[in-house]
C-alpha cells in the first residue's frame, strides 16, 4: 500500500516502507484462549480496522495464535473488499501451536519445520491472501528443534513466494545472530515501551547495525500509558482478561507505572496530543525503530493514537520523561537514548513473562 498520507520509514532493506504505527491485532482476537482480552466485539474489531486503514495507517500485525486463528480472521473480514490499491501490509506469526481439545491451554512453542510450513498455509487460508507480507517467529522453540531449523523454514517460504519478508519476534542478540548466518534477519518484534525499555541496550543497537527493520509492540504498555487507565479500571479486569493477572498491572509497579502516565500529561499538551500518541512516539523516537504496534478495538481508540504517526519528540521532552522514569524507578532498561549505551540487558525473562506470564504479543 502507499497511497497514505503519513510519513513512512523503510522497513529494514525489504521492499516495503511503513506508517510509523501499524494497527495491532491481539486483543480483537477475542475471549476463550490462555492470552485472551475478554469478550470482544467482532463488528466493532473490523469498523477499528478499516478506520485506520481509512486515516492512512498501511501495516497490520496479527498472529496465529492471537484468538486461535480469529484474530487473522477478523484481518480477513475487514480487508476484504478493499481494492488491491488500499490494502495495508499484513504481518503475521508462527510457531505457537494449540490445542483445539482445550482452548484455554497454553499454546506450545513449536520450531519443527513441518509445522511451520503447515501453519503458513493455514493462515494464508485464514487472511485470504495469496502471499503474507511480512512472516515472523513468534518465540524462541520449546520443542527442542534449533533454530536453524525453523529459520531455514522461513528463509524457504520465502524463496517459493510464500512470504514476502521474514523475521523474529522475542530472540534475543546471540538468537539474531544464529539466524543472520543461515540469511538475513528482515524483521525483529520486540516489547518495548518507557516501562520495558531493555531492548534499547543490546537489540536495537544490533538491528540499526545490520539493516533489521525493527517493530516494536505494547509501546503503551497493554493500556497502562494510554492515560485513561487508572488503579479501580486495573481492579475490575475481567478474570479472562490476561492483564489482571500480570504484575504490571497490581500493587507498586501499578502505582510507579500511573505515576509515568500522568508525566506524560505535559508532554502531550505541548504538542497539542494525546498521552497515548506521545507514549508511542517515545519509542518511534529510538534509533533503529521502524515502526509500533498499536491495538484498537473500536475507531475511537485508533483517533487516540493516531497523532503518534506524525509526532516528533525532542531531547527535552525525552530528557523530561527519563527524569520520572529515574525518580519513579519505572521499569527496567536505558531510560532514554542519551542512557542507551552500558551493559546489555536481556530481552526475555522467562520467570515472569512470555508464555509463563501469558504476555503473548
Amino acid at each position: 500500500m502507499s497511497n497514505t498520507s503519513f510519513p513512512t520509514r523503510p522497513l529494514g532493506r525489504t521492499d516495503m516502507s511503513i506508517t510509523r504505527v501499524g494497527f495491532g491485532a491481539w486483543a480483537v482476537g477475542g475471549a476463550d484462549w490462555a492470552a485472551g482480552w475478554g469478550a470482544q466485539d467482532d463488528s466493532l474489531s473490523v469498523a477499528a480496522i478499516r478506520h485506520a486503514v481509512e486515516r492512512g495507517i498501511n501495516w497490520i500485525d496479527t498472529a496465529a495464535v492471537y484468538g486461535l486463528g480469529h484474530s487473522e480472521e477478523i484481518v480477513r473480514a475487514a480487508l476484504k473488499e478493499l481494492a488491491p490499491s488500499q490494502r495495508p501490509y499484513v504481518f503475521t506469526k508462527c510457531g505457537l501451536v494449540w490445542d483445539e481439545h482445550d482452548r484455554r491451554a497454553a499454546p506450545r512453542r513449536v520450531g519443527a519445520a513441518a509445522s511451520i510450513r503447515r501453519e503458513a498455509e493455514a493462515s494464508l487460508r485464514r487472511l485470504g491472501v495469496e502471499r503474507i507480507d511480512l512472516y515472523q517467529m513468534h518465540w524462541p522453540s520449546g520443542d527442542g528443534a534449533p533454530i536453524d531449523e525453523y529459520w531455514q523454514a522461513l528463509l524457504d517460504l520465502k524463496q517459493a513466494g510464500k512470504v514476502r519478508a521474514i523475521g523474529l519476534s522475542n530472540h534475543n542478540v546471540a538468537q539474531l545472530e544464529d539466524a543472520e548466518r543461515l540469511g538475513h534477519v528482515d524483521t525483529l518484534q520486540p516489547p518495548f515501551s518507557a516501562i520495558r525499555r531493555d531492548a534499547a541496550a543490546d537489540l536495537l543497537p544490533w538491528c540499526a547495525a545490520h539493516g533489521t527493520g525493527v517493530i516494536v509492540y505494547s509501546p503503551m504498555q497493554s493500556g497502562l500509558l494510554t492515560g485513561h487507565f487508572n488503579a479501580e479500571r486495573a481492579g475490575q479486569l475481567a478474570p479472562d482478561d490476561w492483564r489482571s493477572r500480570d504484575a504490571e498491572f497490581q500493587g507498586a509497579n501499578l502505582r510507579r507505572n500511573l505515576a509515568l502516565a500522568e508525566a506524560l500529561k505535559p508532554v502531550a499538551e505541548r504538542h497539542g496530543s494525546t498521552v497515548a500518541a506521545t507514549a508511542v512516539a517515545w519509542t518511534l523516537a529510538w534509533r533503529g525503530v521502524s515502526g509500533a504496534i498499536v491495538g484498537a478495538r473500536a475507531p475511537a481508540q485508533v483517533d487516540g493514537w493516531l497523532g503518534a504517526a506524525t509526532m516528533e519528540l525532542d531531547a527535552d521532552d525525552m530528557a523530561e520523561i527519563a527524569a520520572v522514569i529515574e525518580t519513579r524507578g519505572v521499569g527496567t532498561g536505558p531510560s532514554s537514548p542519551a542512557r542507551q549505551a552500558g551493559a546489555a540487558l536481556p530481552l526475555v525473562d522467562e520467570r515472569n513473562s512470555g508464555l509463563n506470564g501469558l504476555n503473548l504479543p
